[in-house]
């Protein structure tokens, strides 16, 4: 910073020294030329002091020289404008604005080279203060520009311009503007590689790599602002800053109204089409490859899939492990489907895609899915336990979850039953095994259960023999064991019959409906009664003889 102020006062006293402007025009007013004079009179003896000065209070006297540097030049565009301003005394201040900014400018130049080679030298510890040095030195150079550019348009107005020279300050700008460009996207990738490196690293690799981590964004940072300001000089002095534009909306993400410029939009869709492109020929050959495998492992999978599932189904039909028909079907169908799973896991992997995040996101997602699905979760547990006990298999006529009829399929989560209308009701399985389960078609032989009631006047032994008859002679029926024909009951009505024949569980609506059809008919033809609930009902009639008085 103190060479900075030097600086400042050997070009001051160069400019400003023996400057005592005189209007040479005696009509115009000595307003503005006086106060030209005393700032150059007042540049003159801040230098002298800043001579003997140190420490802070060079620093006051710094920003002192250039607020009045400020002032001077705010006085010169005044008098600029002023068409009744002497041209010639004016044109000698700008040339002295001109030597100024010269001067300063190679100055700085040579101290932002030397900065730059401090924070290449400089320790971890310094290299803050070097890098923050060399950020004032760069941004004192662009303010020292943009008053270079404001001299040449002072010229070209006083009728002196300046072509060459201003040729020779837009080439400049335009070599500071690839330069702070490059910079930029050197220091973004060195962040993002940073970045990187910070998610694995431990011990005093982290605190070197935050340190690290803490220079990089502070040199794009400084960067940005420097590129920021020259594409705003650029803009003013006519050049095409679009491509500058373009990796300042990437940087930063702010959304300006350069964006509406279509020479910025081209140059963002252009570059994007480029990396695009670029990424694609890199790596268009190792995709096709990555892709290639993908699908061998997904069909090879797919094919090894059906090989297991063909080992499995004649494991589980032995007659030796006795499974049902859910069981084998689940085990048939659970190693497919973990076989394709694991498939499918490989072939993602061959592809570059990490799986250890997958799965323990899966495991996360579990936990949360399984609060979430509390009742699925209750439905795959009575699913479990139902395969584990086999109440029932399919095809079995159950009475399960308050629904009759043939179990049709069976999964981990529900059940599927066939009505005998022919209706299909999915039921839970967890309303199924917290409920009773009557499986009417489990064992082989069911005895079927009737009765048949006679009136009090028929004759019992010939009922008897009646009903042995019809049950003895149907081909149904088994002979053992013995079917049970008894009286049961007297009821209010009828004497009661019990008749229970043993038929096989495929016979026994048959040999119902054709036993009740038979004794029907037989009842008839032997003149015995089937009596129906009946009531008699008496009425008395009471005459009353009528007294007559």
């Amino acid at each position: 910073m103190r060479l900075l102020v030097l600086m400042l006062i050997f070009v001051s006293t160069l400019s400003f020294a023996n400057t005592k402007p005189q209007p040479t025009n005696p009509q115009q007013t000595n307003v503005e030329y006086q106060k030209l004079q005393k700032l150059n009179t007042e540049l003159n003896v801040l230098a002298k002091e800043a001579t003997s000065t140190t420490g802070s209070s060079l620093d006051v006297i710094r920003l002192q020289l250039l607020n009045k540097n400020k002032e001077l030049r705010s006085t010169l565009t005044d008098l600029i404008d002023d068409k009744k301003a002497d041209k010639k005394l004016l044109l000698k201040q700008v040339e002295q604005q001109i030597k100024f900014a010269a001067e300063a400018e190679k100055f700085l130049q040579t101290k932002v080279e030397r900065d730059q080679k401090d924070l290449d030298n400089a320790k971890d510890t310094d290299k803050l203060v070097a890098l923050k040095a060399l950020s004032e030195s760069r941004d004192f150079i662009i303010l020292v520009l943009n008053e270079e550019w404001e001299n040449y348009q002072w010229m070209e107005r006083l009728g002196k311009p300046q072509p060459n020279a201003i040729k020779t300050l837009k080439s400049n700008i335009e070599h500071r503007l690839d330069f702070m460009s490059a910079s930029l996207t050197f220091g973004s990738q060195a962040l993002d590689l940073n970045d990187k490196q910070l998610k694995s690293a431990t011990g005093d690799e982290l605190k070197t790599l935050q340190v690290t981590q803490v220079l990089a964004q502070r040199q794009v940072d400084s960067d940005t602002k420097n590129l920021t300001d020259l594409v705003k000089l650029a803009d003013n002095m006519g050049l095409d800053t679009a491509e500058y534009k373009r990796l300042l909306f990437e940087q930063t993400g702010n959304v300006t109204d350069d964006l509406l410029n279509s020479k910025v939009i081209w140059s963002i869709v252009t570059s994007w089409t480029t990396e695009f492109g670029s990424w694609l020929f890199e790596n268009l050959p190792q995709m096709i490859f990555k892709v290639f495998i993908f699908i061998f492992i997904i069909f090879a999978f797919k094919a090894l899939k059906n090989i297991v599932r063909k080992m499995v189904t004649r494991a589980v039909s032995t007659k030796n492990l006795k499974m049902s028909m859910l069981m084998q079907e689940f085990f048939i169908s659970m190693s497919g489907k973990v076989v394709f799973a694991i498939g499918i896991l490989i072939a993602l992997s061959q592809v570059g895609l990490n799986l250890a995040p997958i799965l323990t996101g899966f495991g996360v997602a579990g936990i949360i899915v399984g609060f979430a699905l509390q009742d699925t979760l209750s439905n795959f547990a009575s699913g479990m336990m139902l395969l584990i006990y086999r109440p029932f298999d399919v095809g079995d006529l159950v009475e399960a979850g308050s629904i009759t009829g043939k179990v049709s399929h069976m999964s981990l989560v529900n059940t599927t039953i066939k009505t005998f209308s022919n209706e299909i009701i999915i039921v839970p399985n967890s309303k199924i095994w917290g409920d009773i389960i009557k499986n009417v078609t489990h064992e082989k032989v069911r005895r079927i259960d009737m009765i048949f009631g006679i009136g009090y006047s028929d004759d019992i032994e010939k009922t008897e023999r009646v009903l042995h008859d019809i049950v003895d002679s149907h081909p149904s029926v088994l002979r053992s064991p013995e079917p049970t024909i008894k009286l049961h009951t007297l009821n209010s009505s009828s004497v009661d019959f019990i008749v229970r024949p043993w038929v096989k569980t495929d016979d026994y609506w048959d040999v119902y409906w054709d036993i009740t059809r038979e004794v029907k008919m037989r009842f008839d033809r032997e003149g015995i009664s089937i009596p129906f609930p009946q009531q008699d009902v008496h009425l008395h009639m009471v005459e009353k003889a009528i007294e007559s008085k």
